[in-house]
């Protein structure tokens, strides 16, 4: 589970969707003897572009609701009893009409330990920011008003729609090779078996594809974090923005428990990784947005 938690929630939704899409469709093609079409190539990629798009765009409709659901998010508004939660909302609201939002975003808490927040939602004008109690707890007014811009920055870039695309991408390469992958491996094998093992590498093979493809979808996400971060600059400033990713900094030399790490492609900062994991890192390191920033290129 360790690996899962680190490639974002967006992504295991989408693998999640992707899998039950296969599922659905090897069934229903297999119960009208449709096996012999997934082997014509041309029907199968027009097959693989809509089904592959498709099941990234349920995953980004379904992304509020999950991300809602998985960190349990309580949704606060100018009317809250509490001044601090009722001050983070107009703060929210402010920083969103200098990114001129069509619509101002919905608010939320989350408990949690960690220092961090995400941004979410299918458009512009249906969206979230939800920040831990952590944050709250731990920062500064200027930290959190510099987190709370470098969120409304991913909103206005349009992030999550181009994470959608991007990601629709990779669902319809995953799909097509699975596929190929599986008419090799069924063609082999005995035909009293075929079926079985053509609905079986179908299934392991979206699954897989689906997760190497996460490296392409992550070298995107650490590239718009250099966007997010210019944003929260310009509607926040950049000293409120580099004081908030040193803080951040700062409290992830801690051995805190990266619980959080599911939503990963939604939040402000990811624990830095070596290796062969950096290929999954969905956030640059934390110094090399702080030098960005300081010499003006974020």
């Amino acid at each position: 589970m360790a690996f899962l938690k680190r490639i974002g929630l967006f992504i295991l939704t989408n693998v999640l969707v992707m899998v039950t899409i296969g599922i659905v469709w090897s069934l229903v093609s297999s119960f009208f003897g449709l096996d012999q079409m997934n082997s014509y190539v041309p029907y199968m990629m027009v097959f693989c572009a809509v089904w592959g798009m498709g099941g990234s765009f349920i995953s980004l409709m379904m992304s509020k609701w999950v991300a809602k659901m998985f960190h349990g998010v309580k949704i606060i508004d100018t009317n809250h009893a509490d001044p601090e939660l009722r001050g983070l909302v107009n703060k929210v609201h402010e920083l969103a009409r200098r990114a001129k939002l069509p619509k101002m975003p919905e608010v939320g808490v989350y408990d949690s330990v960690d220092i961090n927040a995400f941004a979410t939602g299918p458009s512009k004008s249906n969206s979230l920011v939800a920040v831990s109690t952590g944050l709250l707890h731990r920062m500064t007014e200027k930290e959190v008003e510099g987190v709370l811009a470098h969120e409304v920055a991913h909103i206005a870039n349009g992030d999550m729609v181009t994470m959608t695309l991007i990601q629709g991408i990779v669902n319809a390469f995953a799909m097509f090779f699975s596929r190929i992958l599986a008419n090799l491996v069924a063609s082999n094998v005995d035909e009293r078996y075929q079926m079985v093992v053509r609905f079986g590498v179908t299934i392991l093979g979206d699954i897989a594809f689906t997760l190497l493809g996460s490296i392409v979808v992550n070298y995107f996400s650490r590239r718009r974090e250099f966007r997010a971060d210019a944003g929260g600059a310009k509607f926040s400033s950049r000293e409120n923005m580099i004081a908030a990713l040193q803080k951040l900094r700062s409290v992830y030399d801690l051995p805190i428990p990266p619980e959080e790490g599911q939503t990963a492609t939604l939040m402000i900062s990811n624990r830095p990784k070596a290796g062969l994991k950096s290929l999954f890192m969905t956030h640059p390191p934390l110094e090399v947005r702080i030098e960005a920033l300081q010499r003006g290129r974020a």
